[in-house]
């Protein structure tokens, strides 16, 4: 894991910048720190290195193919880099190798085989920038599900992009100009989606895309059209067009072991020590267990616990890991060890990020890296088997609303949401305003959209609210609870779940891999009928049957709990001065963002106990706090 930086175009002293912007995402790299530049063409390249793979010096970036035509800076890991060095050898194109990491297999990939080709042959997490120095392009890549992030954008004249947005903010000529966009879409989702950051001048690469720019394109200051080369919806397509049928469900078990288990051991390469977070849940007990399964001596696992018993997993995952026989480490963590981190969000997340489970991420990141540096999670299982409780409510209502004549809908939706208006808030209130978007939705994706938003209309919060396109809006094909998975497969799993684990894992220089998100593994989920997925009213029926095979039933059939604060009560307590502070009425009218009256109505209802709005507090909070940082940080540095 790594952090990467660069710069093309009209630009003083490109090595100071860099090494500017490489200080400043330190943390994602901490072993060793490269530059290199073609100064003729006026680009540069900057990179901070956590090694993993290959731990001397032939593995430092940015490195530069054996040709000499491509230089390359890499963030992530390809798991499968071994297997393209025997296809490079066997078809007589592998150059003499310098060492053993993955960034000069992919590079030799590049130039042996080309971008598209070498994208496609990979299997891995990454973010990647490839200069052409004979043709003079610069190609940004992406991996297929979003594990590593990848900003980029025009400061001035000249395109920058780098791993964290931290690493630009102090670019010369930086346009640092608020999106409207992007707030409208954190107060929906309490994350900024993708192709959207905080800057209206700077974007993110989509997940499974890469861009192309040209000497062209610079002078026009132009960002031609990202290429997708993988997609959620083309994987789930190509899984509704050949399905996986099963002659016995022990053949799907079978199966899902299978490829499953070939990711897991495909992500445990690694020259430093390695282990693995482990809740007690399905998802994480099962890829532990199939780790444990992989190697003869014990995996490291580690959980955290809270005294609140409503909170806590800590006993649950115990219990898993002496069923492994894993080295376990837990950690119980008390109120004011999970407080002292929210004055840190705002630094650690480059822009707002409302996910309040980003707290126990932290505290659980930072206690791995005392003892490993890279973790696998089991993120990913509830997107990909039906696993969120929130599928089967959205799928109650939509059964409601087939049941309606269309012609019907317009009527009962407007008379629902009048009857709602004329309520308190409350739990009759919510379940009409339900009904009244069931009904009045056009499609499921709109329902959808709706459903999982916090604030159902940002521009009630939000001054000069802009709400654009995104995939909510596409009608999409498929079963409603399919299209539900994948939705936030493409847009709730890359932007909120992996960014929350990505900046609170490598804010203390830990490297985390995510196997149930593994191409294959994703593919295969797709080409599974619902059945496997959903069975007697529960999700991951598959996943269950594969992890009863290491690990007791009784053990792990238990509700979720989620990896959750109780944000509602400190908001009440401990954090209540510190929310006032920032949701000072004064202070929202004088920064221009916030409609003060309804953020301080929600804040005062909760304060009263009339209504539990944490979750719609937290995206406000976070982002005054976010501009306070910035403010500091500015008044630092004389900006």
């Amino acid at each position: 894991m790594c952090g990467i930086v660069g710069v093309w175009g009209p630009m003083a002293d490109k090595r100071s910048v860099l090494q500017e912007g490489c200080r400043r995402m330190r943390h994602r790299g901490p072993d060793s720190e490269g530059y290199w530049e073609d100064s003729e063409a006026g680009l540069a390249l900057g990179h901070v290195r956590l090694a993993i793979l290959d731990l001397t010096p032939a593995g430092h970036q940015p490195m530069v193919s054996a040709c000499g035509r491509y230089a390359l800076v890499l963030n992530g890991e390809i798991y499968n880099h071994l297997q393209l060095r025997a296809t490079l050898a066997s078809q007589g194109q592998a150059p003499d190798w310098r060492g053993h990491s993955d960034t000069e297999t992919v590079l030799a990939g590049f130039a042996a085989w080309g971008v598209e080709a070498t994208l496609q042959a990979a299997v891995g997490m990454f973010a990647m920038a490839l200069w052409d120095r004979q043709d003079r392009v610069l190609t940004l890549m992406r991996d297929r599900l979003g594990e590593k992030p990848l900003y980029l954008g025009y400061a001035g004249d000249t395109f920058v992009f780098a791993s964290e947005l931290k690493a630009l903010a102090r670019m010369p000529a930086l346009d640092r100009s608020l999106d409207r966009r992007a707030l409208s879409l954190l107060l929906r989702h309490n994350y900024i989606p993708a192709p959207y950051s905080i800057y209206a001048a700077v974007g993110k690469l989509l997940p499974g895309t890469l861009v192309q720019l040209t000497a062209t394109h610079l002078r026009r200051r132009e960002l031609p059209p990202a290429q997708t080369y993988w997609s959620v919806e083309g994987a789930a397509q190509a899984g509704r067009e050949h399905p996986l049928s099963f002659d016995t469900d022990e053949a799907a078990v079978d199966a899902l072991e299978s490829v499953l288990g070939d990711a897991v051991q495909g992500q445990m390469i690694a020259d430093v020590e390695l282990g693995a977070f482990l809740s007690g849940g399905i998802d994480s007990s099962l890829i532990v267990a199939l780790m444990q399964k992989a190697q003869s001596q014990p995996v490291r696992s580690f959980s955290i616990g809270f005294d609140d018993p409503a909170f806590n997993e800590a006993q649950h995952a115990a219990a898993v890991a002496q069923q492994l026989g894993t080295r376990h480490t837990e950690l119980y963590v008390s109120a004011d060890d999970a407080l002292a981190v929210v004055p840190q969000l705002a630094g650690m997340y480059d822009e707002p990020f409302a996910d309040s489970s980003q707290i126990p991420t932290v505290l659980v990141t930072r206690m791995a890296r005392q003892h490993v540096t890279v973790a696998l999670s089991g993120d990913g299982g509830d997107e990909l088997f039906g696993g969120y409780s929130r599928y089967f409510r959205a799928d109650q209502w939509w059964r409601k609303r087939a049941a309606i004549p269309a012609m019907l809908r317009g009527p009962l939706s407007a008379g629902a949401r009048a009857a709602a208006g004329l309520l308190p808030t409350g739990h009759r209130r919510d379940r009409l305003d339900k009904l009244s978007q069931a009904m009045g939705a056009p499609h499921a994706g709109v329902f959808y959209r709706q459903f999982v938003s916090y604030w159902k209309d940002p521009a009630t919060a939000l001054i000069n609210a802009q709400a654009p396109h995104t995939l909510f809006d596409d009608p999409g094909e498929g079963e409603f609870f399919q299209r539900m998975m994948q939705l936030d497969a493409a847009t709730y799993l890359p932007d909120d779940i992996l960014v929350k684990v990505d900046r609170a894992a490598m804010a203390c220089s830990l490297e985390t891999r995510v196997p149930m998100i593994d191409h294959r593994v994703f593919e295969f989920a797709q080409r599974l009928p619902l059945g496997y997925k959903i069975r007697d009213g529960r999700g991951k029926w598959l996943l269950r049957q594969l992890l009863y095979r290491h690990v007791p039933q009784a053990m792990v059939d238990r509700p979720k709990k989620g990896f959750s604060v109780p944000m509602a009560a400190w908001l009440r307590g401990p954090l209540q001065d510190w929310g006032a502070a920032l949701l000072d009425p004064v202070r929202l009218r004088d920064g221009g963002i916030f409609h003060a009256a309804p953020v301080m109505q929600k804040w005062r209802e909760h304060q009263a106990g009339k209504h539990d709005w944490s979750t719609h507090l937290w995206s406000v909070l976070m982002t005054q706090a976010w501009l306070e940082q910035t403010r500091i940080n500015d008044s630092e540095r004389g900006a």
